[in-house]
């Protein structure tokens, strides 16, 4: 079955702070590999706007450093797996390593 995951980025890796991103790297993988990569503006950030975005497009798991309380609560109700505490690497190694039960999740790194 295909996922379709969203990781944050900055300057082409992935930004540690999930609000703070300048683009999404939208990527579809099968069980074993990664399918094709996306690169797409997000809209203008307020709380509450990027869950659903992401969730009109189609994700089922978001790869994020860190992320306020309301947007994990947001991607709750709308099924998404978020996975915090990623290290910042490129989107499609994170989603490669998710693939192979090698990413190093931990801690959310946002505090508020």
């Amino acid at each position: 079955m295909n996922k379709r995951f969203a990781v944050p980025t900055i300057d082409g890796t992935l930004c540690t702070h999930f609000g703070h991103c300048q683009k999404f790297a939208i990527i579809e993988a099968d069980d074993s590999k990664v399918i094709s990569e996306e690169i797409i503006d997000p809209p203008a950030h307020q709380p509450g706007v990027y869950p659903q975005f992401l969730a009109q497009l189609g994700v089922n798991v978001v790869l994020s450093g860190g992320m306020g309380q309301k947007a994990l609560q947001l991607f709750a109700q709308n099924n998404i797996e978020v996975y915090t505490g990623v290290n910042a690497e490129s989107p499609t190694k994170l989603v490669e390593n998710f693939l192979s039960d090698q990413l190093q999740a931990g801690a959310n790194r946002c505090d508020h």
